[in-house]
Order: structure tokens, then sequence, then C-alpha cells
């Protein structure tokens, strides 16, 4: 039985329907990983999964007695409580029953109670917070207003991890997480004896603790077995599929509105329908749900800057602090060239910023030297989103004052531009604070892609955005001329992007390595122990979806021309055996319908691209012979009918 089943559910905002009549179902012991676009629903749906939000319609059954755990993309704590004290709100229930218990009030059923507090472990409750902190590498005495994005998101999962759920609602786990906290996640989830629900853009985590797929899309939930990397493979086929499908139908409806225009006499039986067959094409057109554009990415590289950017000689960096003097960065040396592409990989707090400072000459080292390259324009792309003006709206935000912006000598209205990135001018004048937390990314790298830059900083650019754009992104950094510098705990995409590595190795050393993360974790291997080399995973390779260019309809004046010379010719007297065809032809139109419909009934939902393709994809085969067998039986109907008395 299902722990949690969601069946028929609705839920739109204003004319967009982000449920469309979806079903949904997570098995025990089982991990799903939820993707889809920036702005689909996921989030919502996850609330829903978790009892937070109601669909507009539809049923949500929960198994009795599981817990269910949900942590927020945006965990929500009281700034004033330590560590400790928010890790403890997980156990709430256990701390409760235990200071009852040794309260030793009057009228209380010590032996319910003892039984409560022993299925809840409350007696050890203090051991399991402390275990699950030291795990998850947190100060239990620490201030929540002190700590960064990356350690409070940690301090949310240490609140939802002492509770030991039956079910784990993640909504993007890994945003602000380090490499380390990263993989010791995937080791968690991976041992983890419930069930999960990963909302994640991070490609390589998806990977590596996933068991099923699903799919938000265009309202429907689409579920696929396997990883992200088996999912990618699926999915190709599915949206390869349905773009001949949607390419052959709208070819139909084409050339049949060519033939409606015509000029149709309504008394002929078979010609009216025809007529009620180009409604149906015409209200299956209209309902369909086209794929979502993909994000336009183009970037104003401005004039090239020196051969050299930085080059660092032994330089240190010390800060002052409560508990005494820390090296930041220790006896650094190395040289940046232009068009070189540095990923910087270190815990939080390592001072991956510092040293972007001192490459940048925005901060001064306290030892050795550094020499700046010439002609540089630097342009920075800040993870905690502190350009934004939320009170701004998109438009002014990306052009202030003005409707037009210039990238690479072309100028384009703002509007446009907006539009290159999934913005609708619609939504132009609205304001920034309307926006979703990966919209507001996707919007910051419209600002900083309309600004001339031969030099970039990336911090943390990955988070929130939708897996399209994430492989966009890389394609253009990839294209990209200039100097690059990329701070990221997304594996995959620093492994498409980066050609050298600076990594932190404590105590404030910094060691440049050539190529991406997994050079780094294989260099680094073997120079700690040359007995025990490591080997690489290759990266999947991102597959591009293809895409089908829809027929072009012939120029109506010559069809017009065409069809007058036609009528205008005399229709000599059908043969027995003409005759007999065209007794046939309704009928056989008739079952070529039939069957194209309980064709289009046993692919709508996308269940059988994942369970058997190959019947997926012979049964999209057949779909399309019927739109050939059908548009050809229907120009022998038009061509063996008798012209209509008049």
């Amino acid at each position: 039985m299902a722990l949690i089943t969601l069946t028929d559910a609705q839920l739109a905002f204003g004319h967009v329907a982000l449920l469309d009549h979806t079903d949904f179902s997570l098995e025990a012991q089982e991990c799903v990983g939820l993707i889809g676009r920036n702005g689909t629903g996921k989030s919502s749906l996850l609330k829903i999964l978790a009892g937070i939000e109601k669909p507009d319609d539809g049923l949500l059954q929960v198994q009795g007695g599981i817990r269910i755990t949900y942590v927020p993309q945006e965990p929500v704590m009281d700034a004033d409580s330590s560590v400790f004290e928010v890790a403890s709100q997980g156990l709430a229930t256990a701390i409760a029953a235990r200071d009852q218990y040794l309260s030793g009030a009057d009228g209380l059923d010590l032996d319910a109670l003892q039984t409560t507090i022993e299925s809840l472990d409350a007696w050890n409750w203090e051991q399991r917070v402390d275990e699950t902190l030291q795990r998850l590498h947190l100060d239990p005495g620490a201030r929540i207003g002190n700590l960064s994005g990356g350690l409070k998101k940690r301090v949310a999962l240490a609140q939802a991890l002492v509770s030991r759920p039956d079910v784990l609602l993640l909504d993007e786990p890994t945003n602000h997480l380090d490499l380390d906290s990263i993989g010791w996640l995937e080791g968690l989830l991976n041992d983890f004896k419930g069930s999960a629900v990963v909302i994640s853009h991070d490609r390589a985590f998806l990977d590596g603790v996933t068991t099923r797929m699903v799919d938000l899309d265009r309202g429907r939930l689409l579920s696929y077995p396997g990883n992200f990397t088996q999912y990618q493979t699926l999915k190709e086929e599915q949206l390869a599929q349905e773009a001949i499908i949607n390419a052959r139908a709208d070819k139909l409806l084409a050339q049949e509105e060519v033939w409606i225009r015509k000029g149709v006499e309504a008394r002929r039986t078979r010609a009216q329908a025809r007529i009620t067959r180009l409604a149906h094409l015409r209200e299956a057109r209209a309902q369909r749900r086209d794929a979502v554009g993909r994000v336009k990415l183009d970037l104003a590289t401005g004039s090239a800057s020196g051969k050299i950017v930085a080059e660092l000689e032994k330089v240190s960096k010390h800060f002052d602090g409560p508990s005494g003097r820390k090296t930041v960065v220790r006896q650094f040396s190395g040289t940046i060239l232009r068009g070189d592409k540095v990923g910087l990989i270190g815990p939080n707090g390592a001072g991956k910023t510092t040293l972007l400072k001192l490459i940048l000459g925005e901060l001064a080292p306290d030892e050795g030297t550094v020499r700046q390259g010439s002609k540089q324009t630097v342009a920075y792309f800040d993870q905690m989103r502190d350009q934004i003006d939320l009170n701004a709206t998109l438009e002014d935000f990306i052009s202030p004052g003005s409707e037009w912006i210039e990238i690479n000598g072309k100028r384009t209205h703002v509007k446009s531009y907006l539009s290159d990135f999934l913005f609708s001018p619609a939504r132009a004048n609205a304001p920034v604070r309307t926006l979703s937390g990966g919209e507001r990314n996707r919007l910051l790298l419209a600002r900083l892609f309309a600004r001339p830059a031969n030099v970039l900083v990336l911090d943390e650019p990955t988070n929130d955005l939708d897996i399209d754009t994430l492989e966009l992104l890389e394609e253009l950094l990839d294209q990209y001329d200039g100097t690059v510098f990329l701070v990221s705990h997304d594996r995959r995409f620093l492994d498409n992007v980066v050609t050298s590595t600076l990594a932190f190795e404590g105590d404030g050393l910094w060691r440049e390595y050539e190529g991406d993360v997994q050079d780094w974790l294989t260099q680094s291997a073997r120079s700690t122990t040359l007995a025990r080399a490591a080997t690489p995973t290759a990266a999947a390779a991102s597959q591009a979806v293809p895409t089908t260019a829809p027929t072009e309809i012939s120029k109506e004046k010559d069809l017009q021309r065409n069809a007058a010379v036609t009528t205008s010719l005399p229709k000599k007297k059908l043969s027995y055996k003409e005759q007999r065809e065209l007794d046939g032809l309704p009928t056989q139109i008739k079952t070529l319908e039939a069957e194209q419909q309980r064709i289009d009934q046993t692919l709508a939902d996308g269940s059988l691209y994942s369970t058997d393709p190959a019947q997926a994809t012979a049964l999209a085969k057949r779909h399309a012979e019927i739109d050939d067998e059908l548009l050809a039986a229907l120009e022998r109907l038009d061509e063996l009918s008798p012209p209509a008395s008049r």
C-alpha cells in the first residue's frame, strides 16, 4: 500500500493550471526526484503532500501512523535561538512527553506515558540532537542569526532528521550546502529506511539518491524509473515522439484549413462531416499545452582584457576575531590568464569570497604581492541576491530609466529581452517581489548578461535554476571568450564549465588544480597517497531535445487557383469500382479516427514511455501512419464526391 496517494488533483493560479487532473503515489522505501521548470508548481505540490496546503480539487490519502517531515526551501527560524534549540523543535512531542512524566502530576497514566516515551525514544532526545548536529558539523551553541545561508539549511535538515520520519519532503536541500555536506546528505538518503521526495536541480545529487524521477510538465506528473541519467534518455524519446505527433497533427489541421477555404457546399453530407472533423482538430489544437520555450541567453562580452588577469605571489590574508587571529589565505601563488574558467571549491566559510577579492584587487593582502591585469570590466552575480530591489518592476530592474538595452552592438527593447528569459510582456511591469526564487535568479542573470564585461564572477548561480536553464548557462559560459570565476557546489555544473580549480585544503591553504571537480578529486587523492589512486566518475553528457519544424503551407492564392481549375473541369461518371470505394470511405475514415483516439488515450499520461518504451514508440509510429492514411482518404473522398447541385 502506498504511503501517500494524491488522486485527480487540480491546482491553478490565475488561468495557469499547475496541476491538471494529475495523480501521484509514494511507495515505501523509495526516493523520488521531483523536477520541472521554475514556476510549474513543484513546491506547491510538496506542500500539498505535507498537508500544509490543499489542492483546488482532488483527494489526498495518507497511510495512518506515518510521520511526514517537510523542509522548506527557505526555512524560517528564530534568529535569537541557538542551533541546539532549533534542532530540538523537531522532537517537541518527545520532549513534552518526557517533561510531563518527570513532572509527576496527579492523574497521569504513567504506563501509557511510558509507552509513548519509549516509542519516541524520548529519554535520549538530547543525545539524538547532539549526534545529528555533530554529523552535520554544526555548533550547538551558535546563534541562528549569525549563521550563513548554508548553515541555516543544515540546521533545518537537522530539525527534520532528529524526529526519524517515515517520509522526508525536501525542497532544494542542496542549496547553499558545500560538497562535503551534499555528499553526507547523499549517504543519509541512501541509508534512510523511509521514503523521500526531493526537489532538486543538482543533477549529480539526483543521480546519486533517486530511485524514480517525476517530471511536473504542463500540469501533468510523468513518472520515470531510475535516476536522472536514465530519465534524460526516456524523456528525450518521449519528447521526440510528442513533437512528431504534434507536427503531423498541425500539418493535417493546416491542410484541412486550406480545404475549407476553397468553398464548401454545406448541403453535401460528406463535406459536412469533414467540416465537423475540422472543428474537432481546431479544438484539440487549442487545448494542447505546448512545451515551454527555452531561455535565450546572450552575453555582452565587452572589450578584451589583458592577457594576464591576475598574478599572485605568496599571498596571505588574516582576520582578527573573538577566538583570535584566523588565516583565511596562506602563502597562495598562482596566475590567472584571460579566458580561464576557474572554479572555487571549499566548505562554507573557508574564504572563497576573500580569495576572489584578493585576485580581483578589491582586497589588499597582508603578505605577498598581487599584480593586476589591464582593461578589466567585472560583473558580479551575488548568491544572496543583495542586488535585487524587490519594489522595482522587472523592466526598471533590467534597464532603469530606458525602454532599450544594447547587447553586443544590437539594440533590443527591454520587454523583448525579458521574453528571452521567459518573462512575458505582461509581467514586465510587475514588482520583483512577485517572482519565485528561481525566477529571481533568472532575472539576475538577465541583468548580469546585459552589462558588458570581460570578467564574470558567479557566486552560486545555480541555486533555484531549473535544469534546462542550467544546461543553457553551461553552453553560454563554454562559448564565452572572457574570464569566469565560478563559486558553486553543483558538481555537474562545475565539471561542464571550469578549466581549472582552486581548492581549499584546510588551515588557509589553497591549491590550484588543472581540470574539473573530478580531476581535482583524482589529483588530490594521488597527492595524499600514491598507494591509492582515485578513479574519477565520468559526468553524464547532457542531451539536447530534438525539435521538429512545422511543415509550411502552400500559398493560398495558388491553392484557390488550382481549386478553381479543378472545379471548372467536367466530372466524369464514376465506375462501379470507384462508387464502391466512395461508399466505403466514410467507414474507413471513422475506423482510422477511432484507432487514433485509442492511441491518444494510451499515450496521454506518458507512463507507457517508462514501462514499455518499445510499445510506446510503435504506437507513436502508428499514430503518424494514421495521419497519412486519413489525409489520403479525405483527399480521395473529395476527389470522388460528385459536385453538389447549386
